[in-house]
């Protein structure tokens, strides 16, 4: 596991190695912002341990360009700015723990350990399937066996919500709340218009069809057999 500190305090940066080092870990260091940011991009890194207050760029603006760059690098802030609002900006610009300092050195090697258990978050979902039915969420078009199907954005919103349960029935008080943002009934048809038009998009000219009506229930989308 290999970790960088980026800290300008020359003997806090030295006690951080060898206590770092003699825990296993192999350590980098960073004594200027600018310098680190560049390590952090060009180098693969475990863990960050970075200062707030630092010369040539501050340990946000550091850990924002990291997060900008894609990277998921974890990133723990150090730093005497301890304040419950310091705190909250070091963790909205992307760090994922925040000690104050004085700290302890056990408690920070604890809660690197505990970051490095932490599973990588999972790619954002781009691309929805369901049989030769495909979704792309990125430039919101959908085609089924190839052919681009055009959808009006409450159409969109419908097919997408019912292939992230596809195979699952959705009930009408599911669709009200998840598509239209009603917590109540209209009593209205609103639902059955727009699964009409729907199925029609998607399933006419096709021998079987993907869209189904589950009587007294509500709606299943699934692939055929």
């Amino acid at each position: 596991m290999k970790i960088l500190v980026i800290e300008d305090d020359t003997e806090a940066a030295s006690y951080l190695a060898k206590g770092l080092k003699e825990s296993g870990y192999e350590v980098d260091i960073a004594d200027d912002g600018r310098q680190g940011l560049v390590q952090a991009i060009s180098q693969p890194y475990d863990v960050l341990v970075v200062d707030r207050m630092l010369p040539g760029m501050d340990g946000l603006s550091i850990v924002e360009a990291v997060r900008a760059a894609g990277m998921d690098t974890k990133v723990i802030f150090l730093s005497a700015m301890a304040e419950v609002g310091d705190r909250v900006e070091g963790l909205r610009a992307g760090g994922d723990d925040y000690l104050p300092k004085p700290f302890a050195f056990s408690e920070l090697l604890a809660r690197i350990e505990a970051l490095l258990r932490r599973p990588a978050e999972q790619a954002a979902e781009t691309a929805l399937h369901v049989g030769d039915l495909t979704m792309d969420l990125l430039t919101h078009t959908v085609k089924r066996a190839g052919d681009a199907i055009e959808l009006q954005p409450r159409e969109f919103r419908l097919l997408e919500y019912l292939m992230r349960h596809a195979g699952q029935v959705v009930t009408r008080t599911m669709l009200l709340e998840n598509v239209w943002d009603y917590h109540f009934d209209p009593q209205t048809n609103v639902i059955d218009v727009h699964i009409s038009r729907l199925r029609r998009k998607i399933d006419r000219g096709f021998e079987k069809p993907l869209l189904h009506t589950v009587r007294g229930a509500g709606y299943c989308l699934r692939a055929h057999d």
